[in-house]
């Protein structure tokens, strides 16, 4: 039995372009664009879910796609850095954004540490490796950097060296949870 499962990025947001800790905003108009001209390009699927957040949420609606919002797939549980860029917390906090980029461990925010972000999506995409048929979900680029990092069987560190930009697509394929990854098409036009 096969398991294909595509995850999306969201389009761009206004956290997005401002390197900003998702706050809950919507996508921009640009985004919303982008995301309604890839509509129809996708394959079917069997199941199709979303971050629980309004971009991924917008986005997979912008994209034609019923989605049911799955908390396993929530973006990065960041305690008190939500809503502020990653230049504000570094500033305020730079011994505390340090140990967390330094140790997988460490969540000095209040919210989830990398280790837990990636057991969490991890642990969806073991459950989905037992199912046939296509899945497509929407998620934060961090879902899918960890799902990435648990696909791959490698550690927690190679998390800050995957690249996922907004609406691509990146494309999991296996049999008893060995996964074949089909990294970052990107979806609808390219601006």
């Amino acid at each position: 039995m096969t398991s294909r499962v595509m995850l999306i990025s969201p389009a761009v947001s206004a956290a997005l372009r401002e390197a900003r800790f998702d706050d809950g905003c919507s996508l921009d108009a640009a985004g919303l664009r982008r995301a309604q001209s890839a509509a129809g390009t996708l394959p079917t699927a069997d199941r199709v879910f979303a971050s629980p957040s309004v971009r991924c949420r917008e986005t997979a609606a912008g994209l034609g796609l019923e989605a049911e919002p799955l908390p396993e797939l929530a973006g990065w549980v960041v305690g008190r850095w939500r809503g502020r860029t990653l230049e504000e917390v570094t500033a305020a906090e730079p011994e505390a954004v340090a140990a967390w980029l330094a140790d997988p461990g460490c969540a000095p925010h209040g919210g989830e540490s990398l280790v837990e972000l990636c057991d969490r999506v991890g642990g969806w995409l073991d459950t989905v490796a037992g199912e046939a048929g296509r899945v497509i979900a929407v998620v934060e680029p961090e879902a899918v950097r960890a799902a990435a990092v648990r696909a791959l069987g490698v550690t927690a560190e190679a998390f800050w060296r995957i690249d996922v930009p907004p609406l691509s697509a990146v494309e999991f394929s296996g049999r008893a949870g060995r996964w074949n990854l089909r990294a970052g098409r990107p979806l609808g036009d390219a601006g």
